[in-house]
């Protein structure tokens, strides 16, 4: 039985990987702060242990026979990293660092680790591929490339084991309507919409309408949080037998505009979504979306649950 500490499992992303840990057996312990994480969202047959990254004495009690660390604790709102770096350096770069040497420390064999396609930056060609140039366009981008990078040196001298996946658009709920805390303060287009529908906001605005799209909205690759769950899983079997660094793209190799998903939600859930067309933000490409031949060469996965229907649908039984 392998025992996988999952550090920042209470938040969107790590419950639903502790769900899917749990659920094929492994012994999980979820470790996390609950700074932006929720303790509604934890499984019960999970080990809770409250504690932050910073925490040397407390990390060292947690990995106590730990074979794998999941790595999912960042704060990740683009835009909001570009007006608070040293918030952003604190926490996605030293507290990560300070993670790292823990589990160096207490000779941990495998690291997974949360990236994200916003390594890359601006697309230099489509679909975007694992070889694509990584030029981050803003500072969040950067703390995950910074990461990335300090593991593959970590992966050369110590040995550790490492995975990191590279998410394009996280979007969705557990498929069992397990887990029902909303995110908060979300920077995503779908949880706004969502906030729009349930009378959170009063509109959604849209960030330009004059990209070169076919509408002349952003194109985006959404993937089910379900889908992004099973890779981790999927990843931990691949390091047990294996020693070279796993980087891998997430996605679905389908993109959907902003005007394509208010329409699609619109008709999936009846009802009317008011927004309005304010200036484009700083550092949007045009298109952005993947193809995760990589994945499915390597792991053997493929996303089951990412059509943009049933990602809408599980997100409106949470948020209605």
């Amino acid at each position: 039985m392998k025992n996988i500490l999952v550090v920042g499992g209470a938040g969107y992303i790590g419950s639903h990987v502790a769900y899917d840990l749990n659920d094929k057996g492994y012994d999980t312990i979820i470790y996390d702060d609950l700074s932006t994480g929720f303790e509604g969202n934890l499984d019960c047959r999970s080990t809770f242990i409250k504690g932050s990254i910073f925490d040397e004495a407390l990390l060292d009690k947690a990995l106590k026979n730990v074979d794998t660390v999941i790595h999912l604790a960042a704060l990740k709102n683009a835009g909001e990293s570009m007006i608070k770096p040293t918030k952003y350096a604190e926490h996605n770069i030293y507290g990560s660092l300070k993670l790292i040497k823990a589990c160096i420390k207490n000779n941990i064999k495998n690291f997974i680790f949360s990236s994200s396609a916003a390594v890359y930056g601006k697309p230099k060609y489509l679909p975007v591929d694992e070889n694509h140039p990584m030029n981050p366009i803003n500072y969040y981008g950067y703390t995950k490339l910074c990461i990335e990078q300090n593991l593959i040196w970590f992966n050369k001298i110590k040995n550790l084991r490492i995975s990191c996946l590279r998410y394009f658009n996280a979007a969705g709920y557990d498929m069992n309507g397990r887990i029902k805390c909303k995110e908060t303060n979300s920077g995503n287009l779908l949880p706004i919409v969502m906030e729009v529908l349930s009378g959170q906001r009063k509109k959604l605005q849209v960030y330009g309408d004059d990209y070169d799209t076919p509408d002349g909205t952003c194109l985006r690759d959404y993937i089910h949080v379900s889908d992004l769950a099973s890779a981790h899983v999927s990843a931990i079997n691949y390091l047990e037998n294996n020693s070279e660094p796993l980087i891998l793209n997430l996605a679905t190799g389908n993109s959907f505009s902003v005007y394509d998903v208010i329409k699609e939600t619109e008709i999936t859930t009846r009802k009317k979504i008011e927004y309005e067309v304010v200036g484009r933000r700083f550092g949007d490409p045009d298109k952005l979306y993947s193809k995760s031949i990589k994945a499915n060469k390597l792991l053997n996965w493929e996303p089951k649950s990412s059509n943009l229907k049933t990602i809408i649908d599980s997100m409106w039984r949470i948020y209605k």
